[in-house]
C-alpha cells in the first residue's frame, strides 16, 4: 500500500512538473514568428549552397548549362528529319551515322567509329584467337586492300597478297565500306566459305572462294640452319610477341646461333610496346629506338635500356605489307643497330591510334601522334626503303586458280595461263605460256599427276589444281630469294660470339 501511494506521489510529481509553466517567455505576433522561420530555412539554404560549391570537399558542382554553338547544324537537321522525314528514323542508326561522319571527315583511314558489333570483332582480333579468314585489311581511297595475310592462314593459303583490291564480299559491294564494316562481312563461322572479288595489279578481277577457320594469334615462327643462322618470321606485334621471340632466342642460342635473320614481311603492326621491347634485344643501351610526336608536342625520345642484348650479325626483311611496328622495329635496328634491309619497300604507316571504350560497348578509335625513326624521319605514306632490293619471283604473284572449275582441251581461260606457268618452273613443259589449253598443256598435267600419285586425266580441277598452288608455295619457301640474300649479308665468321 505504502508502495503504491509512492508511486502515485511519483507520478503526480511529474505530472506537475511537466505541465508548469515557465517563469519567463518571449510573445511574438503570429506574422513575425512566420517570417522568422522563413528567413531561416532560406538562410540555411543559401549556406548549405556555398558549401557544396565553393567548400574545399565539395560534394556536387553546381553549373548552369552552357550551349555548344556548334551543334546547333546537328539538332536542327536531326530535329528536321524527325519532324518531316517521310518513315520514322531510327533514332540509334542515325546518331551512329553522325558519329562515323565526324570521323570520316577526318580523312583519316586509321581513325573510326566501331560501333557495337564492329567493335566486338575489332577486339576479337586482338584476343588468343578468332574466326575468319585471317588477313589484314584496310579503307584506301574508298576501296578495301589488302595490307597482308596472316601466315598459316586460309588467306595465305588461298594466295592472297598485299594490295589485293577487294571489290565486293559474297557478290556484295564494299566500295565505299569502311575496314571495319567490311570485316563484318569477311569474318564468319568456321568451315563457313566467303567469296572475295579480287582486283590484283591491272589484270582482270576474278572471285576466290575461301574456307573459314579459327585464326590463332600465334606470332613468331623460327628455324636454325646449319650455318647457325636463325630465322625467324613475326606475323604480328602481339602483347606476348617479345617474349615468344625471346624464348626462341634462348633455345637457338644453346644450338650455336651465330646470325639472326628478323622477317617482318606481310607483317601490319600491332601494339608499339611490342616493337618496342624486341628492339630492346638488339639496340645498345641509351641509343633511340623510336620518336613519339603527340599533338603540339615536340618528339620524346624511347632510348634502348639496359637489358642483355643479342650481339649478333642481324639483318631485316621487308615488302610492301610490311606496317606500322614493322616499320618500328627496322627503323631501330637499321638506324641504331647497324642491321641491313632486305627486300622491297614497307607499306608507310607512320600514326599511332588509340582505342576508348564507350559505355554502350561502341569503340572509338583516333589517331593521336606520329612515330618517327631514330634520325627523326617520317616514313607515313612513304615507307622505308631496304638497303638491298630484292624482288620477289613472277611466279610468286601469279592470280589464284579456283579449284572448283575445270579445264581441259580446247579451253580458253586466264587460269590456264597460271598453271601453265607454275608447271613451267616445278619443271614441266606446257608449251607456250597462254590462256588457251592444248595438247602440250595436257601432256604436261599429265606428267605433273603421274609424278605426284594423282588421278591421271589431264584435266584441271580439284586435287591437281590445289596441288600445283601447293608446290608452287613451297617452292617460294625453300628458295625464297630475299632469305637467301638476307642470309648472305650476315658474312657468318666462326670466331663470332652469340651474346654479350
Amino acid at each position: 500500500m505504502d508502495e503504491q501511494k509512492r508511486d502515485e506521489d511519483q507520478n503526480g510529481l511529474n505530472e506537475e512538473q511537466i505541465t508548469k509553466p515557465a517563469g519567463k517567455y518571449l510573445r511574438m505576433k503570429p506574422f513575425a514568428f512566420i517570417m522568422v522561420i522563413f528567413l531561416t530555412i532560406l538562410c540555411t539554404a543559401g549556406l548549405t549552397i556555398f558549401a557544396l560549391t565553393f567548400g574545399e570537399k565539395k560534394v556536387v558542382e553546381v553549373k548552369e548549362p552552357v550551349e555548344r554553338a556548334e551543334f546547333k547544324k546537328l539538332y536542327d537537321a536531326y530535329d528536321a528529319l524527325q519532324q518531316k522525314y517521310y518513315e520514322d528514323v531510327n533514332e540509334e542508326e542515325v546518331v551512329y551515322g553522325a558519329i562515323n561522319g565526324m570521323f570520316d571527315a577526318l580523312g583519316d583511314p586509321y581513325s573510326d567509329y566501331l560501333n557495337k558489333d564492329e567493335a566486338s570483332s575489332f577486339n576479337e582480333s586482338l584476343s588468343s584467337s578468332f574466326q575468319g579468314i585471317g588477313a589484314e585489311i584496310q579503307e584506301r581511297n574508298g576501296y578495301i586492300m589488302i595490307v597482308s595475310p596472316i601466315k598459316n592462314t586460309p588467306a595465305e593459303k588461298a594466295g592472297l597478297q598485299p594490295k589485293d583490291m577487294v571489290l565486293a564480299v559474297d557478290g556484295k559491294s564494299v566500295k565505299g565500306m569502311s575496314s571495319t564494316e567490311a570485316v563484318l562481312l569477311i569474318r564468319g563461322e568456321k568451315g563457313s566459305e566467303v567469296t572475295l572479288t579480287i582486283q590484283r595489279g591491272d589484270a582482270e578481277s576474278f572471285d576466290m572462294t575461301i574456307v573459314r577457320d579459327d585464326i590463332p594469334v600465334e606470332t613468331v615462327y623460327g628455324d636454325i640452319d646449319e650455318e647457325g643462322i636463325a630465322h625467324f618470321q613475326i606475323t604480328s606485334f602481339s602483347e606476348k610477341t617479345a617474349v615468344e621471340l625471346e624464348k626462341l632466342l634462348i633455345e637457338y642460342e644453346k644450338q650455336g646461333m651465330k646470325g639472326i635473320v628478323l622477317d617482318v614481311r606481310q607483317n601490319p603492326g600491332g601494339y608499339l610496346k611490342a616493337a618496342i621491347d624486341i628492339s630492346n634485344l638488339f639496340v645498345e643501351e641509351g641509343k633511340t629506338i623510336v620518336q613519339i610526336q603527340e599533338r603540339d608536342e615536340a618528339p620524346q625520345i624511347v632510348a634502348a635500356d639496359n637489358r642483355s642484348k643479342y650481339n649478333l650479325p642481324i639483318t631485316v626483311l621487308i615488302d610492301e605489307g610490311s606496317a606500322s611496328a614493322s616499320e618500328i622495329l627496322a627503323g631501330a635496328l637499321k638506324e641504331s643497330a647497324g642491321a641491313q634491309i632486305v627486300g622491297l619497300n614497307s607499306f608507310g604507316k607512320g600514326t599511332m591510334q588509340e582505342i576508348i571504350y564507350m559505355e554502350d560497348g561502341a569503340n572509338l578509335k583516333f589517331t593521336t601522334g606520329k612515330w618517327l625513326t631514330p634520325d627523326g624521319n617520317w616514313v607515313n605514306e612513304k615507307g622505308i626503303a631496304p638497303d638491298v632490293k630484292v624482288d620477289y619471283p613472277d611466279y610468286a604473284s601469279l592470280p589464284y586458280i579456283d579449284p572448283s572449275q575445270q579445264y581441259e582441251q580446247d579451253a580458253n581461260h586466264a587460269s590456264i595461263k597460271t598453271a601453265e606457268r607454275i608447271l613451267e618452273v616445278l619443271g614441266y613443259e606446257p608449251g607456250e605460256v597462254d590462256t588457251k589449253f592444248d595438247e602440250e598443256t595436257e601432256a604436261a598435267i599429265k606428267a605433273y599427276q603421274q609424278d605426284n600419285e594423282l588421278e591421271v586425266t589431264g584435266i584441271l580441277t580439284g586435287n591437281t589444281t590445289y596441288a600445283l598452288m601447293d608446290a608452287i608455295s613451297e617452292k617460294l619457301k625453300t628458295e625464297d630469294p630475299q632469305i637467301l640474300k638476307a642470309k648472305e649479308l650476315l658474312e657468318i665468321k666462326p670466331e663470332e660470339s652469340t651474346n654479350e
